[in-house]
């Protein structure tokens, strides 16, 4: 398996391309904090387990992504700043399919 490239749009509005490993397991949310593209404690903030909606970003690209898991939809649910087009990034891994993805980070809430 080899990295992947993928687009993230940060908070201020600037986007970087970033490697993401497709052999460790990774989600898109420790992506994100690996890379240092959100102030650390504002982001992931519940470890990963879809229980606060600080990951959550906007999938801008067309990438088939798996089906929300319950969990995912209830956080969502009774999350700030939700659009058709929102995901909880801890619950979106790093697999080669992804190769290309583009995202953008929800606001602060």
């Amino acid at each position: 398996m080899e990295d992947i490239k993928i687009k993230i749009t940060d908070r201020d509005g600037v986007t970087h391309e970033v490697d993401a490993p497709t052999d460790m397991n990774m989600n898109l949310m420790e992506v994100v904090r690996s890379y240092e593209l959100a102030p650390e404690g504002t982001i992931g903030i519940c470890g990963g387990m879809a229980m606060c909606a600080s990951c959550q970003c906007y999938v801008k690209s067309a990438h088939e992504l798996p089906e929300k898991s319950d969990d995912e939809d209830a956080m969502l649910a009774e999350a700030f700043n939700v659009e058709d087009d929102s995901r909880l990034g801890c619950q979106i891994h790093m697999t080669e399919d992804l190769d290309g993805l583009e995202v953008v980070l929800a606001p602060e809430a």
